[in-house]
């Protein structure tokens, strides 16, 4: 089966709310496509996690510091957003490291890719982007949307979904204590 490119956009500008809600739409898509034995599962779990390595780093660069800043999220919210993003991406390596797609053991880390994912996209909409919303000028948010596509789109030309690259995440945010087991309460 020959891969193909998926296309993950390439935004130049945009109030930064929207433009996190867009990559949100795609990493749901990215995940429907993913589930589907029929689709190139490959190609879409590259795309994945080019888009969720991308996503996160400029979030993580940009936006939580910024919002912070701003205080329309407070430290906790900002760090429990880095501490998912960790979460996912050991979940993403989980599904990278496995070499064949049509296994029940790549099916089940897939689920797991989703669950962790989708809780993410869930919160972070409630408790950052609907304060970022409210808090931030539109002005404001166009700047940092300037700022997440920038360095988004970087990261993308940088091939930062590949293996290694996420490995190196990983082992990032272990040794940063992202990984360890938090309360649950949040």
């Amino acid at each position: 089966m020959t891969s193909t490119p998926l296309d993950l956009g390439r935004p130049i500008a945009g109030d930064v709310v929207e433009l996190i809600l867009d990559d949100h739409r795609r990493f749901e898509e990215l995940l429907r496509t993913l589930r589907d034995a029929s689709s190139d599962r490959d190609a879409v779990r590259r795309a994945f996690a080019a888009l969720h390595v991308a996503h996160a780093e400029a979030e993580e660069q940009e936006v939580y510091p910024t919002l912070r800043r701003k205080r329309a999220v407070s430290a906790h919210e900002a760090e429990h957003g880095e501490h998912e993003h960790a979460e996912g991406n050991e979940a993403l390596l989980a599904v990278l490291e496995l070499k064949g797609t049509d296994t029940d053991a790549f099916d089940d880390a897939v689920e797991e890719l989703a669950r962790v994912v989708n809780h993410h996209l869930t919160e972070e909409e409630l408790t950052i982007l609907n304060p970022a919303r409210e808090e931030v000028s539109e002005r404001a948010r166009a700047e940092l949307g300037l700022a997440f596509v920038r360095v988004r789109n970087a990261q993308l030309d940088d091939d930062c979904g590949r293996l290694e690259n996420v490995r190196r995440i990983v082992a990032r945010a272990a040794r940063r204590g992202l990984l360890d087991e938090e309360d649950d309460q949040d």
